[in-house]
């Protein structure tokens, strides 16, 4: 199996995605990349049937839900050092035609990125913001309060670029549903932070890729359709708080000198506020949606 590309991805019961992952990724590319799935604790049986069923897939177990970053870094721990480029992308993730190929052809107009990401669709075929600016602690904080009840917000238009030209550009992050990294680029920064259970590592991963002289580049002419949230939405309540907790972490990280410890206290405190009241609201709209699927069938 010789190719310059490997393929990891995270699985926890993944359902019908995983297929679907699988079979539209041999259009992808005219590469035959290695498919490592870092499996956190399956139970549904698809990371199983797919190694079964996909020569090229083979299914490593991580012992437990260590998370999306830890899995990403156990999973490019088992591939060959001579790999060049390694597609970092989540399940539930559909490829369109050459996609990944069209990656591979930015990676060599831009020898300094360190991850590229393709423009990425919505099932219902609108485009999700997937190329942003990382958040100072200015914006962040507009973003993360005013965001869901007034999304055109400044704050808000300036972190998620929705404004800007849909062109091949660098930018601050890419979303980590899918991303091209070169293996260069990922050893030099030691992968994802695994501090990060869920959330902001990719944010975390653009920005440290940034520090080091990395780019991180957008490439819309690479499409791809991502499902997004098959497993986070079943459990709001474990998802949103480890949202938030993320989010403090990063800009924790970025504000450590004992002389803004009243930044983190403010930061923990209002991020821990906004956490129960979106876990709150997450759980009333699940009873609701519960409610009137009992009434339904009811009548």
């Amino acid at each position: 199996m010789s190719s310059k590309l490997a393929v990891v991805t995270v699985t926890y019961s993944p359902g019908e995605h995983l297929e679907h992952f699988l079979e539209t990724l041999d259009v992808a590319t005219t590469e035959k990349p290695l498919v490592i799935m870092a499996d956190n604790g399956s139970t549904d049986g698809a990371p199983e049937a797919a190694d079964a069923a996909h020569e090229r897939a083979r299914l490593l177990r991580t012992g437990g839900n260590i998370g999306y970053g830890g899995a990403i870094n156990r999973a490019v721990a088992e591939i060959d050092e001579d790999i060049e480029f390694v597609v970092v992308a989540n399940p539930d993730v559909r490829w369109s035609p050459g996609a990944i190929d069209d990656l591979l052809a930015a990676a060599q107009r831009w020898p300094r990125a360190g991850a590229l990401g393709p423009l990425v669709r919505e099932p219902d075929g609108s485009v999700y913001p997937s190329a942003r600016q990382v958040p100072d602690l200015v914006s962040g904080a507009g973003h993360a309060v005013l965001g869901s009840v007034w999304p055109s917000n400044p704050w808000t238009q300036r972190y998620r670029q929705e404004n800007e030209a849909v062109s091949e550009r660098s930018v601050g992050w890419l979303s980590g549903s899918c991303l091209l990294m070169r293996r260069a680029a990922f050893d030099a920064i030691n992968g994802f932070d695994s501090r990060y259970f869920m959330y902001m590592e990719d944010v975390d991963l653009g920005d440290r890729l940034g520090k080091a002289g990395w780019l991180n580049v957008f490439v819309p002419t690479a499409e791809v359709t991502h499902a997004k949230g098959h497993a986070a939405g079943r459990h709001p309540e474990l998802m949103l708080p480890a949202h938030h907790q993320s989010a403090y972490r990063f800009q924790a990280d970025r504000h450590p000198h004992w002389w803004q410890a009243p930044i983190r206290w403010g930061l923990r405190g209002g991020l821990a506020a906004r956490s129960r009241i979106a876990v709150a609201a997450a759980v009333r709209e699940r009873r609701r949606e519960e409610n009137e699927g009992v009434t339904t069938h009811g009548n």
